[in-house]
């Protein structure tokens, strides 16, 4: 509090201390010591997905992989030459990730990263599939018959079977991509 100069803000100060920690006392935060809660306490989603994009990337080529930005907005990158759209979700308070703004652009595959405090989960989807179950069948902003986004709702240990051969866990997809692309 020694940079606040005014008295009276250093008491409000003061006074939202305490109050902080009656709010906050019943409620931990699984982030705290988390090596990921810098990335969910970014500011902006936007911000959030370009770190998804290059975490997805930084990860893919420490596996081998051939990995490059894509040369327009149509996917996230070029893996093994393969366009792919990365989407990234933390779990929400119902314990599910939610995998949003998935259209219908141009690419191949979908990488599905969600990221607890400490645990990962990743799916890589072939863009038939998402057709199929996703895309004009999950619309995120008027309904499921909405044409322009969809979103991908998972839970962990849940997840609908259609999407049990896209992978779940870093291992996985990591084998999925290598066979997938090769």
């Amino acid at each position: 509090m020694d940079s606040i100069r005014d008295p009276e803000v250093r008491d409000l100060a003061r006074y939202a201390g305490l109050l902080r920690d009656e709010y906050l006392k019943d409620e931990p935060d699984p982030w705290q010591d988390s090596p990921f809660g810098w990335i969910k306490a970014r500011p902006s989603s936007r911000q959030v997905g370009a770190i998804a994009e290059r975490l997805v990337e930084a990860w893919l080529v420490a596996k081998g992989f051939d990995v490059v930005e894509s040369p327009d907005s149509e996917a996230d990158r070029l893996i093994e030459g393969h366009r792919v759209e990365i989407k990234f979700s933390t779990p929400w308070k119902s314990g599910e990730y939610r995998f949003q703004q998935i259209r219908d652009q141009n690419y191949d595959y979908l990488f599905a990263l969600g990221i607890s405090p400490f645990d990962a989960h990743a799916w890589v989807i072939p863009k038939a599939v998402l057709k199929q179950y996703v895309i004009g069948h999950m619309g995120q902003h008027t309904g499921a018959a909405a044409t322009d986004t969809a979103w991908l709702p998972v839970r962990v240990g849940e997840e609908p079977e259609w999407l049990a051969d896209c992978g779940g866990s870093l291992a996985k997809v990591r084998d999925l991509l290598a066979a997938m692309l090769s």
